[in-house]
Order: structure tokens, then sequence, then C-alpha cells
């Protein structure tokens, strides 16, 4: 492998002028650099099926050891790395194409769900130590940051050209920058994505939830 891990997050939708995902992974990657970390990043458009296919045309080309996909999620107030990605699409706003699906699959015939394959655990123990806010998510919405990850977690899963490669993925969201900073953002991405690389056993903690 070429690439030790491709970074990604969404443009602007739904009318807001930043996105606060694709803000944190354009700084989180030069820190990474510096570091000796070799990334990759990339910008994906906030379109069911479209974002879901660029990601993988990079997946397949660069072939990383870890992708990592990020997203906003505005109402929340931690960093989230989220557990489950599910078969569906239910759109409560347009995409920035225009579309709305309901009740459809993201993967027609596809398995229910898919588990992400990153150290989730050790990954929130790890913002706890540097002081920021973040917990394991148990849901990813069903909006296009949940079919992105749906989409990568199926690719890893089934994509006989990528059999063996040993490639790792998930899915964080990030929260809007009034509730943390983009550069506080980018810098615990950069953290997350050094346990993700070192980290092949996650810990055991507990992160469940009762709602």
């Amino acid at each position: 492998m070429t690439t030790d891990v491709l970074l990604t997050g969404f443009s602007p939708f739904d009318g807001a002028e930043r996105n606060e995902s694709w803000e944190a992974v354009s700084r989180a990657a030069p820190a990474l650099r510096e570091r000796g970390t070799r990334v990759e990043v990339l910008e994906l458009p906030v379109v069911f099926g479209a974002a879901g296919d660029a990601l993988a045309e990079a997946v397949r080309s660069l072939r990383p050891a870890v992708v990592l996909a990020t997203g906003l999620a505005a109402g929340r107030t931690a960093i989230t790395p989220e557990r489950v990605a599910i078969n569906l699409r239910d759109a409560r706003i347009p995409d920035e194409a225009g579309a709305s699906p309901v009740d459809e699959p993201v993967v027609p015939g596809g398995p229910v769900g898919y588990f992400s394959t990153l150290p989730l655990k050790a990954m929130v123990a790890a913002l706890a130590a540097d002081g920021v806010p973040g917990a394991v998510s148990q849901t990813a919405g069903t909006y296009v940051c949940n079919d992105v990850f749906y989409r990568l977690q199926h690719l890893l899963a089934t994509d006989p050209s990528l059999a063996g490669a040993g490639i790792r993925g998930g899915f964080v969201h990030v929260p809007a920058a009034a509730q943390i900073e983009v550069p506080v953002t980018a810098a615990a991405l950069a953290g997350l994505v050094e346990v993700a690389l070192r980290t092949e056993v996650d810990a055991v903690l507990a992160g469940g939830a009762e709602h």
C-alpha cells in the first residue's frame, strides 16, 4: 500500500456556506503528513449514490490501510465515531441533487447493517485523554452520511478486487464549529487516524447507550 489513510469530508449542503467535516479534514491532513503519515483526502458531494461512488473509486485506486470518512452532525456536541451503518435511505431534506429517497435501501439486497472496522473505543479514549468531547454513536442517521458509511463497509466486505487488502474503514461525525472549533476537531481527527493505524485490537470499554 502506498497510502496509509484516506480521509473524506463533505461539501456544504442545505444552503450552508461551509461544512466543518471538510474543513477539519483539510487541516488534519497536513498535520499528519508532517508526522510521516501518507494521507490522501477527498471532498464528497452531499448526494445519495454519487458520494459513495466517488469514495469507492478512490478506495479501489489508493488501497489505503485505513479509510476514515467524516460528516457534519450539527446538533451534536461531541466527536462521535459511528458503530453501525444501516441499509436505509430516508431523507429529511433533499440532497444537493434534489433527491429525497424515502424508505429505500442503500444497496438492494444488501445486509441490514455493517459494523465499523475501526477501533472505536480506543479512539474515544484518545479523545478523552486529550480533553476533547467524544462518544461512540449508535446511529449515523439515514441521510448521505450513513449512505457513504454503508457503501464503504459494503465495498470492503464484498469487492473481490479488495480481497486480502486488509483495509479497515469507518465513519466519524463532527459537530458544528459553534460546539467545537474546527482547529480542535482537525487535531482530534489527526489523533483518531493515528489510533486507527496503530490499534489492531480495540479497547474493551463501555460505550453503550440507553437511547
